[in-house]
């Protein structure tokens, strides 16, 4: 069966997955784009980019992956669904391409984008949502793209069997953090830590048994 990722989510050193005061121009509210700027300097995002282990998880945010499930919050900014015209923060060519399922009280019509990426809108459980995902995604992957809260609510189902966390040096003091209610979550996963000349440090948890 298909897995289920949740692949270079950054969060802060107090844990804050996004910052406070998210907007139509602010994705992260007052975190900018600190928590992204290692991403930003990797060869995958950039030809002159870093090549070291910064770049190889960038590289597998694609690799394996058929749907992604994202939460409303990732979308867009606090009531986005009041403007019909809104189809994300990422312009006409998403960097998905593949169908994304995104979790919201306020379903509209699926809007399909350039590069293969095509937005479904679906008011449900985290349970219910997979399944849907699965079905799309046929044998591969299935990539959990946040925010937090969104991640937080599949821990807590027992429905992730990989995590990649990536933990920058700086502090946010406001925001969504993800780690709050995830208690113990050592317990049921392999952890393996790597750092990197960037200054952040890739936290990998990988499902017992998996």
């Amino acid at each position: 069966m298909s897995r289920v990722r949740v692949q270079n989510f950054s969060i802060s050193l107090d844990g804050f997955g996004t910052g406070e005061g998210q907007s139509r121009d602010a994705h992260f509210g007052h975190a900018g784009d600190r928590l992204h700027e290692w991403m930003f300097a990797t060869r995958s995002w950039d030809q002159g980019g870093s090549s070291g282990v910064d770049d190889l998880f960038v590289q597998q945010f694609e690799s394996g992956i058929g749907a992604e499930i994202m939460g409303a919050g990732k979308f867009g900014h606090p009531g986005w669904h009041e403007d019909p015209d809104w189809k994300g923060a990422w312009g006409p060519n998403p960097p998905f391409h593949t169908p994304v399922f995104v979790l919201t009280h306020h379903t509209r019509p699926s809007i399909e984008m350039e590069g293969g990426t095509t937005f479904h809108f679906l008011d449900a459980s985290p349970a219910e949502a997979l399944k849907t995902a699965r079905e799309a995604a046929g044998d591969r992957d299935i990539r959990l793209g946040g925010g937090a809260t969104m991640i937080r609510e599949f821990v807590v189902a027992g429905l992730v069997d990989h995590m990649h966390v990536v933990v920058v040096p700086i502090l946010l003091g406001r925001g969504v953090r993800l780690w709050d209610g995830l208690e113990g979550i050592e317990k049921d996963y392999r952890v393996e830590a790597t750092s990197s000349s960037s200054g952040v440090t890739h936290v990998t948890f990988t499902r017992n048994g998996a």
